[in-house]
């Protein structure tokens, strides 16, 4: 029957059906169903209706629909003469969110009743709103996300590791100002890889970035090579003169390394420059302005310098605009396996060899203290990556200073620690796992071979369950 002639039905034609015959196919609809007359009395409803809203048929049958609801979609149809299809009524009196459609019923062209079909959505609605909600507050997190999402210019600084993010969220934000930057940190730690990061950040990114070990060039010489010198300026001069770091940085970046070991004579001219924005070359007499961005780094402690009085207090303050304190790696072991694996894939960028860690390996490396920092783990990995058999490192591949923390050895006090050994196996094989699928966490899981219940029971036990497996 179409849907034209289903709204035209005519209590004529229903009076044709035999009642009990009628009202058994409507008892078996699934749907409430409801018929008024036309001054709004309820003359029928069915058995869903009863147990949907909960109203026994004696106290529905023979009421107002106007007295009880008086803004159901039933009475709308009533006074319209039209049909209202897929509308949700909130039904005060039994507190519930309908929706279904109800239509009118003719007699000789008037309107002498409405059927009403209809259904409860209240938990629908409920879910709806709570997945809303859910995805207000998803796009609320993603946008904060975003916003803390470190940059392709972070890159070659690989971590894990939540207080070294910290360092690193605070570099990308400072890398877009002009603002004089201090990198601290014990030897090894990564300055300068931090100060590459930060230009290549930086609005001067295509500017060079000129690099001077402070503590390397003979203190005769550093001035004559950060500042430079005309022609004839002293014994030995070059012939027409030398262009100096400062001059070769103009419009990029100059990075001060171990500034702390700068003479206090130096450190009273790049205050200077600091101040002044302008140097003299040695031997010249006219002044060359600069727009030269400073990035200083030192493993010194300054502050017992300043005390010592072997460092200036104003040269001091000129720099810590915005101090970076790069942790040491024994402060971020949960970096080791992460770092090493990045560079045993540096290492071997132009090898199709896939080098692996054996799990002693992995303790060993996890339990020592690097004192030397990353630089001492890189040339640890490259020392195993040459001597190694085969495409797994193992403990007998490292260095000699090493071997003495290794977990094979008998006084090791978590030699025989099953549980700890395996617990540490098994946080590793997750987090690599995670690494390599980007944080699919799905995919992960298939990987592991592991349900899903168990998966994410050890995230909390390893505390893993953030999303920084993204290199």
């Amino acid at each position: 029957m179409s849907r034209k002639k289903f709204n035209c039905i005519t209590t004529e034609y229903i009076q044709e059906w035999d009642n009990e015959f009628l009202f058994g196919i409507l008892d078996n609809i699934s749907d409430a169903v409801m018929i008024n007359d036309a001054n709004t009395t309820i003359v029928y409803v069915n058995k869903a209706y009863i147990e949907i809203l909960g109203i026994p048929a004696e106290k529905a049958i023979g009421r107002k629909l106007r007295d009880i609801e008086p803004e159901a979609t039933a009475i709308k149809v009533l006074e319209s003469g039209k049909a209202i299809h897929n509308n949700v009524d909130h039904l005060r009196t039994v507190k519930i969110d309908a929706m279904g459609f109800s239509f009118p019923l003719y007699k000789e062209g008037k309107t002498v009743g409405a059927v009403s079909i209809f259904n409860d959505v209240t938990q629908i609605n409920k879910l709806t709103e709570e997945l809303n909600r859910t995805k207000e507050i998803t796009k609320y997190f993603q946008s904060k996300y975003e916003q803390r999402k470190l940059s392709p210019s972070f890159d070659e600084y690989v971590c894990s590791n939540e207080k070294t993010k910290e360092v690193l969220f605070l570099a990308s934000k400072v890398a877009k100002t002009d603002s004089t930057v201090l990198i601290r940190g014990e030897s090894g730690v990564g300055k300068e890889v931090m100060a590459r990061a930060i230009q290549k950040e930086s609005k001067r990114s295509k500017m060079p970035l000129i690099k001077v070990n402070c503590a390397s060039i003979p203190e005769n010489l550093l001035e004559s090579e950060l500042f430079g010198y005309e022609d004839g300026a002293f014994t030995g001069a070059k012939k027409g003169g030398k262009l100096g770091k400062f001059e070769l940085a103009q419009g990029g970046t100059i990075f001060l390394d171990e500034i702390g070991d700068m003479s206090f004579h130096m450190q009273a001219k790049i205050l200077r420059v600091i101040q002044e924005k302008e140097i003299e070359r040695i031997g010249g007499t006219k002044t060359i302005p600069l727009d030269v961005r400073i990035i200083a780094a030192t493993n010194r402690d300054l502050e017992s310098m300043i005390q010592e009085g072997t460092f200036r207090s104003d040269l001091y303050y000129r720099l810590n605009v915005v101090p970076l304190n790069i942790p040491p790696l024994r402060e971020r072991k949960d970096d080791v396996i992460l770092l090493s694996r990045f560079i045993l894939s540096k290492i071997n960028k132009n090898s199709s060899e896939k080098v692996s860690l054996s799990s002693d390996v992995i303790m060993l490396l996890q339990k020592y203290d690097w004192p030397g920092n990353i630089r001492e783990l890189q040339n640890v990995l490259e020392h195993a990556n040459i001597v190694k058999s085969g495409n797994t490192i193992n403990v007998k591949d490292l260095p000699q200073n090493l071997r003495p923390y290794s977990v094979l050895d008998e006084e090791s006090e978590k030699c025989y620690d099953l549980k700890a050994n395996i617990e540490m196996l098994e946080k590793n094989l997750i987090e690599e796992s995670l690494r390599r699928n980007k944080n699919n966490k799905s995919k992960a899981i298939n990987e592991l071979k592991i349900s899903r219940r168990a998966f994410y029971e050890k995230l909390s036990k390893y505390d893993l369950d953030k999303d920084t497996y993204e290199k």
